[in-house]
């Protein structure tokens, strides 16, 4: 079991005990490197908070993360809902004892979320070492159970708790490839015949040959009478560095822009499959993340985590790279992004320090991420203005209906590797930013706490520039054209 599903089994665990019981400045300037050729019209482009989205489970606080978001996943065990495929199913109370309207979803769409749900296999997939036996001769059970889940949840029922449903999570290549066929088509066609309207969404996939925990896109998903079951091509990808003689192990990770990492290569990969071989669909990115625990967690490594060196970012690490990382897939051919994760209980693990939250308490990356959905929200991406490697980024935000409203942002594309940051000095570069639409009507740091967002010390150089100092936190350049 990885450690995101032991995560979930824990938070189970705990819900049913309830229900029982109850640089420094001046640095040489780089080059700029080409803006991105795989941007959309920005006519085409999702605004903000149409992007941007959570991975939650069932001790999701809707109150407390629609500060930062309108759209959640949710985990959803297919072995909580029957003891066995080919059972009866009795919807929305589950053998789990959860009431999945009135506990979890309802309550979610009443605070205002659109959830997707990942419909994950787990006990009748990779989590059991008999799993093609308990599928034999209960293949159409595979249908019927999209079907009734589809025309329950969809946003043609009467519920309309859901508006897309993903086919398991992270099969990748160790499920047997015939019967995942058999299993994703059976499921597929339910789900159409319960609620055609509901968006089907791949498990987690990758361009080229795949891994354990990612499909190749080969493998099916061009295959002429699969094309038409699904809406979404769905993405994780972790900013994970490889191992060498200065990174111990695989779970590190690095900043968003790391070239030498395959953090934002998978998703180009799978844009240009997209474009080849299944024009019309959607890619979201359903996972992506950096854990941050507190330093009285690190000293509470166990395991690998110790024997290997498992380092987790800072809390400011976490908080930059989270906004960093949804500003570049912006950029992209993406239409939405969920960070995992909602909440963490300060583990020194991998996955399992991801929270935009701690024991429920906000971090740093709540408050900065909740300052990019409410600054950015009514705006999508527009251009990219500067684009210069291991210098400057500054990209740029068009409020919808209105474009005389733009926000630049802007930020220094460096930092430290989680086992390098004691020590590092932080890149800061003296920037002008010339040809503005107009001078600034406020310039606002990343938020890092509740309160007052800090202001940012600029100077205005001619009507059309101004120069400021810019750090590895993204810097906001509000303005209105008149």
């Amino acid at each position: 079991m990885n450690q995101k599903n032991k995560l979930f089994a824990n938070i189970f665990l705990c819900l049913t005990g309830l229900i029982i019981s109850c640089a420094a400045p001046g640095a040489k300037q780089r080059p700029e490197t080409p803006a991105l050729t795989d941007t959309l019209p920005v006519t085409a482009k999702p605004l903000f908070r149409d992007f941007m989205g959570i991975n939650g489970h069932v001790t999701f606080k809707p109150a407390l993360y629609g500060q930062v978001c309108r759209l959640v996943r949710s985990y959803h065990n297919i072995d909580w809902d029957v003891k066995a495929v080919g059972d009866t199913f009795s919807i929305p109370v589950t053998i789990n004892h959860i009431n999945w309207k009135e506990g979890v979803y309802g309550p979610w769409k009443a605070a205002g979320f659109e959830t997707d749900i990942c419909l994950q296999f787990l006990g009748f997939g990779l989590g059991s070492p008999r799993y093609r036996q308990l599928w034999k001769g209960h293949e159409q059970w595979a249908y019927d159970y999209g079907k009734a889940m589809a025309a329950y949840y969809g946003p043609s029922g009467q519920e309309k708790l859901s508006t897309s449903f993903e086919i398991d999570n992270e099969p990748g290549n160790r499920f047997d490839p015939a019967l995942f066929k058999i299993l994703f088509t059976k499921m597929a066609q339910g789900i159409r015949a319960g609620d055609p309207a509901l968006k089907i969404v791949t498990p987690a996939v990758a361009a080229g040959m795949g891994d354990d925990y990612a499909m190749g896109l080969d493998r099916m998903y061009g295959d002429q009478t699969i094309l038409p079951l699904y809406d979404v091509i769905n993405i994780h990808t972790y900013a994970t560095m490889e191992k060498s003689a200065t990174n111990p192990n695989t779970w590190n990770r690095s900043f968003p822009e790391d070239t030498s990492l395959q953090y934002l290569k998978v998703i180009d990969e799978a844009i240009a499959w997209r474009n080849r071989e299944a024009g019309g669909k959607q890619i979201w990115i359903t996972e992506f993340g950096y854990d941050a625990c507190t330093p009285e967690a690190m000293k509470r490594r166990k395991d690998w985590a110790l024997k290997l060196d498992w380092q987790g970012a800072s809390d400011l690490q976490q908080a930059q790279y989270l906004v960093r990382s949804f500003l570049v897939f912006a950029t992209r051919d993406v239409q939405r992004a969920y960070l995992y994760f909602y909440n963490d209980e300060d583990e020194a693990s991998f996955h399992a320090a991801s929270g935009l939250t701690r024991n429920f308490r906000p971090k740093m990356s709540f408050w900065a991420v909740k300052q990019l959905y409410q600054t950015l929200g009514g705006y999508r991406f527009h251009r990219i203005v500067k684009k210069q490697e291991g210098e400057l980024y500054v990209f740029e935000f068009e409020k919808d209906h209105d474009p005389n409203s733009l926000v630049w942002v802007a930020w220094s594309p460096t930092g430290a590797s989680t086992h390098q940051k004691n020590n590092y000095q932080p890149h800061v570069t003296n920037a002008v930013l010339d040809s503005l639409p107009s001078l600034p009507v406020k310039v606002a740091a990343m938020a890092t706490a509740d309160g007052v967002t800090p202001a940012v010390d600029w100077k205005k150089k001619d009507k059309h520039s101004i120069t400021l100092a810019v750090g590895e936190s993204p810097v906001y350049i509000i303005m209105h054209k008149k």
